[in-house]
């Protein structure tokens, strides 16, 4: 939680105040840009870089080192993670100033909670018009509806297997801090405001520490998942 994140770096006796000046901070939490914007101003009160770089590709990118990191930070800071970050993932982009790799992550995550929601709706109706949903999933994801999550979660969806890479309960707080800054920025995102829902459902219902394939399990009993 980002006040888990602000109390290990901001806190008495946390990250920060152990470093010395010259040194570089990177935090690959998903977290708020406010707090990014804050550690990074802290940080340079120290003489130290901060980069806020979240990460996304779930556990398969994490053990195949393949993540795409979205970095926010000044020039310095981002030349000076290049060889580590590199070690993480194949795709790292610098995405502007403090922050700005926060924002990007909820770009991410914003996109990757209605593409779940899109697997599970499909899979939901090829079962229900009588179809080989496993076939479904190899004749879709193959073509222009294809994604991350039909091609690595979708036999999963159709075999009612959330065995977690990406927990329900992390997904859930992160569309919260999507909502709230979709809010701050004046913006209405019905997509998000309905996938926050559905997610906060199965939270209170017991299943936070499923994988968000688990999401079907809203689309079956939508008021009350089981």
């Amino acid at each position: 939680a980002p006040s888990d994140v602000e109390q290990v770096t901001l806190g008495g006796g946390g990250v920060l105040e152990a470093l010395e000046p010259g040194s570089l901070l990177i935090d690959c939490t998903t977290s708020t840009p406010s707090l990014a914007q804050r550690v990074a101003a802290a940080a340079a009160g120290k003489g130290v870089l901060a980069l806020d770089a979240p990460v996304s590709g779930g556990d398969v990118g994490a053990e195949a080192a393949s993540l795409s990191i979205m970095c926010g930070g000044s020039d310095e800071a981002m030349g000076g993670s290049g060889y580590l970050l590199d070690l993480l993932g194949s795709r790292v982009l610098h995405m502007g100033r403090a922050g700005a790799g926060q924002h990007t992550k909820m770009c991410n995550q914003i996109l990757a909670a209605n593409n779940m929601l899109g697997v599970c709706e499909s899979l939901r109706y090829a079962s229900a018009a009588g179809l080989d949903a496993d076939a479904v999933v190899r004749a879709v994801g193959a073509g222009a509806a294809g994604s991350w999550a039909m091609n690595n979660l979708g036999h999963k969806v159709v075999a009612n297997d959330f065995a977690p890479g990406f927990m329900i309960e992390h997904m859930a707080k992160d569309l919260g801090i999507a909502v709230s800054e979709a809010e701050r920025l004046g913006l209405e995102l019905p997509g998000l405001a309905n996938a926050r829902r559905l997610y906060d459902a199965l939270l209170a219902a017991g299943h936070g520490r499923d994988g968000t394939q688990a999401l079907v399990l809203a689309l079956d009993s939508p008021t009350n998942p089981a």
